[in-house]
């Protein structure tokens, strides 16, 4: 069952309940950088299939865009900054924390593109709370120089207590294969319990099915070890 729920006053977002009174383990679900459509909507039925709690804030209050129309979205992001997300994920935190479905020992995150990006900065501030972090191709983590305004989060990396799931596209030509690198070396010299996938065959978007560089193949394997993942952490945590 999916459905619109208040994350606070001008804040709203979509929530994802599987069959069974529960309590089910909870995953925050962020959206692309253009907007809560009915790809993301999607991705919570599909993890609430899962048997998951899945709840996607509304990071625009309902703006959408085109995925043909990057300008305004990079103007959209740099106004939000990361303060203004990590609020609205604090709202959405909450919402979780405080539903009767949901377990409250630990949580998981998943991102795309500038989710991915958000679920690695959750990831790092709630600490022990959140269980297991999926970021695909999440951009922006480990650049060379910043981009749209954004702080690089190597530095970041030491706070992570999560295990991580972090999945790249081979032919994403807006992750260069040095930032993916530069991430990698960071979460090894801090031993962190991290998966690097990069797959083969698929660029940047390629779970996204509205978007051209969708590619199936890619994205039910990406999934299935995505839903393997994040039952072996919450298993753990029993």
């Amino acid at each position: 069952m999916t459905n619109d729920v208040d994350l606070g006053p001008d804040l709203r977002g979509v929530l994802a309940l599987p069959d069974g009174a529960g309590p089910h383990p909870g995953i925050l679900l962020y959206m692309e950088a253009f907007g809560l459509n009915e790809y993301i909507r999607g991705e919570c039925a599909r993890l609430a299939r899962l048997g998951y709690v899945a709840l996607a804030p509304d990071f625009y209050r309902g703006e959408v865009f085109g995925y043909d129309n990057f300008a305004p979205v990079a103007k959209k992001i740099g106004a939000i900054g990361d303060a203004g997300f990590l609020a609205d994920i604090a709202a959405a935190f909450a919402f979780l924390e405080g539903h009767d479905a949901v377990r409250h020992d630990a949580y998981g995150v998943v991102g795309f593109c500038m989710g991915g990006r958000l679920a690695f900065l959750t990831a790092a501030d709630y600490g022990t709370k959140i269980a297991a972090c999926a970021s695909f191709y999440g951009g922006g983590i480990a650049p060379s120089e910043p981009r749209l305004g954004r702080a690089i989060l190597t530095d970041r990396v030491p706070d992570v207590t999560a295990k991580l799931l972090m999945i790249y596209g081979a032919e994403d030509t807006g992750i260069a294969p040095d930032e993916i690198a530069r991430l990698t070396e960071a979460l090894a010299a801090a031993k962190k319990d991290a998966i690097v996938h990069v797959y083969a065959g698929a660029g940047h978007g390629f779970a996204s099915s509205d978007r051209p560089s969708y590619v199936p193949a890619v994205t039910e394997a990406a999934w299935a070890e995505t839903a393997t993942f994040f039952a072996g952490a919450f298993a753990t945590r029993s």
